[in-house]
């Protein structure tokens, strides 16, 4: 990023390359939607491009792009509004499930990710960059401007509440034959 900041656009291609799956996921994560979430990474790459002398070498690359992300998607749906939350259109297989299990993995896949379409877009975020994209707390931090301890405390209020509502939205169906003592979400 330091190299695009300084003038080098032959270098964009190579962040493009290596984040734009990464973008892709996390707004289908946020969103539910392919095509929004298409329109949104070009959008970040595109702003990138644009505000790349506000690029730090201090901070961390993740953190900055992220929360371009966060105020790009912001932007989105103050002028296309807010996303229906119905699902998610998004599926990211499981590479290593042995292929007898793969259609139970892929139903509780579906299933958590129905779950955490349901939380508050906060809640929802925390645990899309935590699991899915696999920043550390510090990382967090930094894009949320606050305390490594807060994101720690928000983060176990949000997986709390996910899993309550993994265990209403499971209560009777066989997908998820799951004690309230047992509950343990194995994110896939």
């Amino acid at each position: 990023m330091a190299a695009v900041r300084d003038g080098d656009a032959s270098k964009a291609g190579i962040l493009f390359d290596r984040y734009h799956a990464r973008l892709f996921d996390f707004f289908c994560r946020m969103n539910g939607n392919r095509a929004e979430s298409e329109d949104l990474v070009q959008d970040v790459f595109s702003r990138i491009l644009q505000y790349r002398k506000t690029f730090r070498d201090d901070s961390p690359f993740l953190s900055w792009m992220y929360q371009i992300a966060r105020n790009a998607r912001l932007q989105y749906f103050k002028k296309y509004g807010e996303p229906v939350v119905a699902g998610t259109q998004h599926h990211i297989p499981d590479r290593q499930a042995i292929p007898g299990m793969q259609l139970e993995r892929n139903e509780q896949a579906a299933a958590i990710q129905r779950c955490l379409m349901k939380l508050a877009d906060d809640r929802r975020e925390l645990l899309v960059l935590v699991w899915y994209q696999e920043m550390k707390y510090d990382q967090i931090a930094v894009l949320l401007e606050t305390q490594v301890g807060t994101v720690k405390v928000r983060v176990h209020r949000a997986m709390k509440e996910l899993r309550e509502i993994y265990l209403n939205e499971c209560s009777g169906k066989t997908l998820c034959n799951v004690k309230k003592s047992e509950a343990t979400l194995r994110i896939i």
